[in-house]
């Protein structure tokens, strides 16, 4: 990483574009906020809600935990960048071992690059000349730098070889297996993929094929045994394509896979890949685990099938206020879609906050969201009136990030230790 592209993450002045952080702390620079250690809930601190804020304790637990995973399955890691595109997350996964991050579109490149990540996998089909020629320049211009990129089809190959034609070093390519009729990108039958190596064998001066890659949670109607013939699918590929020469430039083969739903099967059938003429990355790629969830992701993640392997926590509470309370049924909250995920489950009342001091959020619901604000249902027992801070866990880590600029990281206590700075 460039520790002076990240170190002027730190004097950066807080602003108006930065929601929920104190309106006094405007002028300050970020290192100079960080540094007062600013308490969430104490008044005369001056955060305003809504707020979203990260758990340093779980942030940290959640680090360590995949970083023991993946070493203790003998999986390289490139968790998905797109999850948080925050580049003081990117630095502490690749402190906690990661090969290199995952990205999806070339923005997100570019910003990775400003920081200095080293080696990007884009679990993506690339073939916008001008992306390609920028990336051909970052190639060109550090030695060190790795790239890796999907190809699913001969057009696709033919585009990116006429973008790179000239440039100093190949393009580093993995043919993407689709996880079947009717999901999204990839090959869908082992001929296209013979198609598709044979058109990069004819691109050798602008492309290099290094591997074969996919994404299991696609797989229609996936359960244990269909991903599991899918991973064996994409494993066969890769020992068919070796055999066939097609890796015969590469330096090590990829093979790569992984959301954060399915990382158990992952780790068993890569753990059989038989060994092949060159040696092998077996490379993992999930992104939701650096935040978690308390809701999609903590239902789906593959450590409630293997409890004796850890628990990943949730890291993010959304703190917001009641502002209205009509009627003994219902509360209203300063908060909506603008802050919360909604995609995919909507926000859950963990905690009311009144007076220093914190009460489960017995008998309250979350059953909608408006722009600016969320509806409560409260029954009886619910006890919440206008004032009450509401601490709300949520579903989905990528489209929580995406609506905040900076984030506090609080303490259990509730202290400000550090700021995550996204860029979308």
């Amino acid at each position: 990483m460039r520790t002076e592209a990240l170190a002027r993450l730190a004097e950066e002045r807080v602003d108006h574009r930065f929601k929920g952080l104190p309106p006094d702390a405007d002028g300050l620079t970020v290192g100079e906020l960080a540094a007062q250690r600013r308490n969430l809930f104490r008044a005369a601190d001056g955060f305003t809600t809504p707020v979203l804020a990260l758990s340093a304790e779980r942030l940290e637990h959640n680090l360590a935990l995949m970083e023991a995973y993946v070493a203790r399955h003998g999986l390289a890691f490139a968790p998905h960048g797109k999850t948080s595109m925050a580049p003081r997350l990117f630095h502490r996964q690749l402190e906690h071992g990661a090969w290199g991050i995952t990205l999806a579109v070339p923005h997100q490149v570019r910003v990775a690059r400003e920081f200095g990540v080293p080696r990007i996998f884009l679990a993506n089909e690339l073939v916008d000349a001008a992306a390609l020629r920028w990336i051909a320049g970052e190639l060109a211009a550090d030695p060190e730098f790795r790239f890796v990129a999907y190809v699913d089809s001969v057009r696709g190959v033919e585009l990116m070889d006429a973008a790179l034609r000239g440039c100093a070093r190949p393009v580093d390519v993995v043919v993407e297996l689709g996880a079947g009729d009717g999901a999204r990108t990839g090959v869908r039958t082992e001929a296209d993929a013979r198609s598709v190596a044979e058109a990069v064998g004819r691109a050798s001066g602008t492309l290099r094929l290094v591997g074969v890659a996919g994404y299991e949670a696609q797989v229609p109607g996936a359960d244990p045994g269909l991903v599991r013939a899918w991973l064996e699918r994409l494993v066969s590929l890769a020992v068919e394509l070796d055999k066939a020469g097609r890796f015969a430039g590469a330096e090590e083969i990829v093979v790569s896979a992984g959301g954060s739903e399915w990382f158990d099967a992952v780790a068993d059938v890569f753990s059989g890949i038989p060994e092949l003429s060159l040696p092998v990355l077996k490379l993992l790629r999930s992104g939701a685990y650096v935040s978690h969830d308390d809701v999609h992701y903590s239902r789906l993640t593959p450590f409630n099938r293997v409890p004796e392997e850890g628990a990943l926590e949730p890291a993010f509470r959304l703190w917001a206020q009641v502002v209205s309370r009509p009627s003994a049924e219902q509360a209203f909250l300063n908060a909506g879609k603008r802050d919360a995920a909604y995609d995919l489950d909507l926000p859950v009342a963990h905690v009311v906050r009144r007076d220093g001091t914190e009460h489960p959020a017995a008998g309250i619901e979350v059953t909608a969201l408006s722009d600016q604000h969320l509806w409560l249902r409260t029954a009886p027992e619910a006890d919440v009136e206008v004032g009450d801070w509401v601490g709300l866990g949520l579903s989905h880590p990528c489209t929580s990030f995406d609506k905040w600029q900076l984030i506090p990281v609080a303490e259990a206590d509730g202290t400000v230790v550090d700021y995550i700075r996204t860029f979308f």
